[in-house]
């Protein structure tokens, strides 16, 4: 008895709990949650085949999205306060197939910038204001009250484990500075360059009983993704907040750099991070000895060219830091993946195969690509690469019809924006044939 007097309101406390467990056992929560990929799991529990392929996008395809307001609003309230993207829990139908349980959260950096509540952005600037290095960086005003037309990201698994659609673990609706016209045209031409890019297909979205928009519905890569890249290598992202510095070898202090994408468990970060030390320490002549030993030089020349080309503000050196690594295990080199096309056919039309964009403020850097651009065993294989590309792409007229072919895809809505690339794209055609490096 003593021991019991002792110990009763640690008893008292357990009992509670208990009662509490057997109260809600039976509810059914709707969690809204702040760890992404709280279920997520590398191994394929359920593949939802759904009705024909999404991304065939010679036909029309359908999303509507249910989730409750309340949950919304507390996503929204993380975001704006904190800056944090949590997901909420909500039903997707797409193509008329239900899949329950889906979890979403807002996507993007630059995009976001744009994104206002109550007429307020995080930066509390009316109208939609913010973003990076003050104005001249034209975005698409996005309104909390319009859901239908935000940047959301889609996981199939975060909260059903092991769950996916058609192969895929998540999709991304895009938003882009127009019809999101100039991203589905990046993704062609990149296609056409014989470059790995990701699915795309236009589809109607409806949000709750808000109207429906068009919306361009985009591959994330994943492990199917990576499948295509490569039968044995390792995928990882660069995070927003990536700086490519030599942070020394713990790789917990690469954590806000780099996420690992597949291979969880048999492989990790290293590769990476010897990467980023290599680049960032070594000297100009060892950089040059070294190149091909780290990446591959033709690839990557392509990669460094083809967004040139296609004016992209916003690639591995842009401040959204959108880009992915492919790590051949085999070969033991690096091939920088292209990813985040919504901000390109944006700036000079003249811009040169070595001038850096600038969208109202300095690019976010890159010490890789800016050593590689000014190596000079790099530059004549970029220089190649570039003049290979341009000819592929603008002087034989791909590109111009590349804009009549996304444009009847993605219908009506895709005129204005479909002009202004002809225009755009014929300009640059023209101003960079006299161009001394397309010249040779």
């Amino acid at each position: 008895m003593v021991r019991v007097r002792l110990y009763w309101r640690l008893l008292a406390a357990c009992a509670a709990f208990v009662v509490v467990l057997a109260t809600f056992a039976s509810a059914r929560i709707r969690p809204f949650v702040t760890s992404p990929g709280a279920a997520a799991t590398d191994r394929v529990e359920v593949d939802v085949a759904g009705r024909g392929d999404l991304f065939d996008a010679g036909r029309p395809h359908t999303l509507r999205l249910t989730f409750r307001d309340a949950d919304y609003q507390r996503m929204l309230d993380a975001y704006f306060k904190e800056g944090a993207k949590e997901y909420l829990e909500a039903d997707l139908v797409v193509d008329g197939v239900l899949v329950p349980s889906v979890g979403v959260r807002l996507k993007g950096n630059s995009t976001l910038g744009a994104l206002s509540r109550n007429g307020e952005t995080r930066g509390r600037f009316p109208g939609g204001g913010g973003g990076f290095g003050g104005g001249g960086f034209a975005r698409t005003p996005l309104r909390a009250e319009e859901p239908e037309t935000l940047p959301w990201l889609v996981s199939f698994d975060h909260f059903a484990a092991g769950r996916r659609f058609q192969g895929h673990e998540e999709i991304a609706l895009r938003v882009g500075s127009g019809t999101v016209l100039n991203e589905a045209v990046s993704l062609e031409l990149l296609r056409a360059a014989g470059e790995a890019a990701q699915r795309y297909t236009y589809a109607s979205l409806q949000v709750n009983d808000r109207p429906a928009v068009a919306r361009l519905v985009v591959e994330h890569p994943d492990k199917e993704f990576a499948a295509r890249l490569g039968a044995d290598g390792v995928l990882y992202k660069a995070l927003s907040t990536s700086r490519f510095a030599d942070q020394g070898g713990d790789p917990v202090d690469y954590a806000d750099d780099f996420k690992q994408v597949t291979m969880k468990g048999s492989q990790d970060l290293q590769p990476v991070i010897d990467l980023i030390r290599w680049a960032t320490t070594a000297s100009d002549a060892a950089f040059d000895r070294e190149l091909a030993g780290h990446v591959d030089v033709e690839a990557f020349a392509r990669y460094a060219a083809l967004q040139n080309l296609l004016l992209n503000f916003d690639d591995m050196a842009g401040p959204g830091h959108n880009y992915y690594l492919w790590y051949d295990l085999g070969r033991r080199r690096f091939t920088v993946v292209a990813w985040d096309h919504n901000l390109t056919f944006s700036g000079n039309a003249g811009q040169g195969p070595y001038d850096a964009a600038r969208m109202g403020g300095p690019r976010g850097g890159n010490a890789l690509k800016e050593r590689a651009l000014a190596s000079a065993v790099f530059r004549p294989v970029y220089e190649r690469a570039y003049r290979d590309l341009y000819r592929t792409l603008f002087a034989s007229g791909l590109a111009l019809s590349t804009v009549d072919k996304v444009a009847a895809a993605a219908g009506g809505a895709a005129g204005a924006e479909a002009a202004r690339l002809r225009d755009l794209i014929a300009q640059r055609t023209e101003l960079l044939a006299a161009n001394e490096v397309v010249r040779g």
